[in-house]
């Protein structure tokens, strides 16, 4: 593959391995859960339902599955570094069985019942067995990372692999933790908001970039600069979800128009538009908002500049993560892909 990819354009190599490795990423992920399934019946119909696999009456399906952003930059990574992209798929299936864990739990916590535009497991189950689908893909994730032996990947990096991975769950936590509490303030920091954002966004991408790197044998300063990678490319994706929360289309988001400010969700543009207008603030202190408001609510975030400050601080983190990638000096194609990776993040529209 590397002989095919020599001569492309960076974005073509991005898509070139994506289309590579993505079917590659589903295949390690469905062998991981089938493993771990031994006739549980419909503990893991659900399981398989989130994912994407079957539809709400457990028939086979082909539904929007996510982005694998994160298996993806895993496998990259470790390309990049020099390594053997095939020995790294368990550790991409184990960081996105991860995610979709968090997802889970997530949905039940904020009260979401529609995700990647089906309903979500617990308004289907309930709250009580979706929990306990999140708690087997938190299981199955840490499963899937030992098959790591399987590949011949030295038993010391495994071990390493998966304190990394467990330490990464601890921060995915605090920053949920941290999230469900701003819904009880009025007032939240921008400081604060990055540091929440840092650990439920930012911090699994950063994992997903030093698991590669780690598998692919790179040396210290390889790993540090694929974590910092991850990280700005982490923050700089939920900078962009925020903006798409407002002013995304709801066609291609498969969200309603301004659905964040309709939730009074604490995102980047709502916080920096609560601390330049006090009419905004005004407003969002109502305790029901009309269709009118959040219209309203839009009007006044542009006039104080929310989406332009929420865009720049976006690219002034996905300048960082090229900074980084710059510093890992990786072999080509790699740092071709994982630049444009970067690129996408930024300029998504769902």
């Amino acid at each position: 593959m590397v002989s095919e990819l020599e001569s492309t354009s960076g974005m073509e190599a991005f898509e070139l391995v994506s289309s590579r490795y993505l079917p590659s990423i589903e295949r390690e992920m469905q062998r991981a859960v089938q493993a771990h399934d031994p006739g549980r019946g419909e503990l893991f119909d659900m399981v398989r339902y989130h994912l994407g696999w079957v539809d709400a009456s457990l028939q086979p399906s082909d539904a929007r599955s996510g982005k694998r952003i994160r298996p993806l930059l895993c496998l990259l990574a470790c390309t990049g570094c020099g390594g053997a992209w095939k020995e790294a798929l368990p550790a991409a299936a184990a960081v996105e069985l991860l995610h979709n864990f968090t997802l889970i739990h997530d949905d039940i916590e904020d009260g979401d019942e529609r995700r990647r535009g089906r309903p979500t497991v617990w308004s289907i189950w309930g709250q009580a067995q979706a929990i306990n689908v999140g708690d087997t893909l938190f299981s199955v994730s840490q499963l899937a990372l030992l098959r790591l032996q399987e590949r011949d990947v030295p038993s010391p990096i495994v071990v390493r692999a998966a304190r990394l991975l467990n330490e990464t769950c601890v921060a995915l936590t605090a920053g949920q933790y941290l999230d469900i509490g701003f819904e009880r303030r009025d007032r939240i920091a921008i400081d604060e908001y990055v540091a929440m954002i840092e650990g439920k966004t930012a911090a699994l991408m950063a994992c997903s970039g030093e698991l590669g790197a780690l598998i692919g044998g790179a040396h210290g300063g390889e790993r540090r600069c694929l974590r910092a990678f991850g990280h700005h490319s982490g923050l700089a994706f939920q900078m962009q979800d925020d903006v798409l929360g407002i002013w995304g289309d709801a066609g291609v988001t498969g969200k309603p128009v301004g659905a964040d400010i309709a939730r009074r969700k604490k995102t980047l543009p709502i916080l920096y538009g609560l601390e330049q207008s006090a009419e905004l603030r005004s407003l969002l202190a109502q305790e029901t908002l009309s269709t009118a408001d959040v219209r309203k609510a839009t009007r006044l975030l542009e006039e104080v500049g929310s989406r332009e400050h929420t865009e720049q601080l976006a690219r002034k983190h996905y300048t960082r993560a090229l900074s980084a990638l710059e510093d890992a000096n990786l072999s080509e194609p790699g740092e071709r892909a994982l630049h444009e990776l970067a690129q996408s993040l930024l300029n998504r529209q769902r």
